[in-house]
This record gives C-alpha cells, sequence and structure tokens, in this order.
C-alpha cells in the first residue's frame, strides 16, 4: 500500500514538473496541426483554435489556484484614501 502511494506521489511530482516546464501541449483534436480537414474543406480547428497548442489541465489548475489566492490576498490601492487600513485588521 506504501509502495503504491509513493509510486502515484512521484507520478504526481512529475506531472506538476512538467507542467512548470511545459505548460503547453500539442492539441489532441488536431494533433498539433492548427486545422481539421473536412470533405473538401480545411477550418482552423476549433479546440486550440489554430494555434496548434494547449494549456496543460495541470497549469490551467495552478493558474486557478493561483488567481484565487492573488484574489483573496490582495492589498488594497496604495492611493486608498482610508488611512486606517494596517495589515493585521
Amino acid at each position: 500500500m506504501a509502495l503504491a502511494s509513493l509510486a502515484v506521489l512521484l507520478i504526481l511530482a512529475g506531472y506538476a514538473a512538467l507542467c512548470a516546464v511545459r505548460p503547453f501541449a500539442r492539441c489532441r483534436k488536431c494533433s498539433g496541426i492548427g486545422v481539421r480537414i473536412g470533405r473538401r474543406t480545411v477550418k482552423a480547428c476549433r479546440r486550440c483554435r489554430g494555434q496548434r497548442y494547449r494549456l496543460r489541465a495541470g497549469r490551467r489548475l495552478l493558474n486557478t489556484g493561483r488567481d484565487i489566492h492573488r484574489a483573496g490576498t490582495r492589498r488594497p490601492d496604495r492611493y486608498d484614501t482610508d488611512r486606517s487600513y494596517t495589515p493585521w485588521s
């Protein structure tokens, strides 16, 4: 059981490192080409919008968590007229 837990943690750590180093991956829908070829038409891929790359799910999760944290801990504007602000209140 401990070995399985360790293996899962190592896999998650590896994926987190991959998301930090290479946040974008090839689009799975168009195989990184950027276009979808139909019967007689060539259209930009709807999933990647023709950009050929997509943001990884782990990186999207990291960005969302960072945004939530930043929104919850944002300091007030430095030009705020309220001088009664203290960091601990």
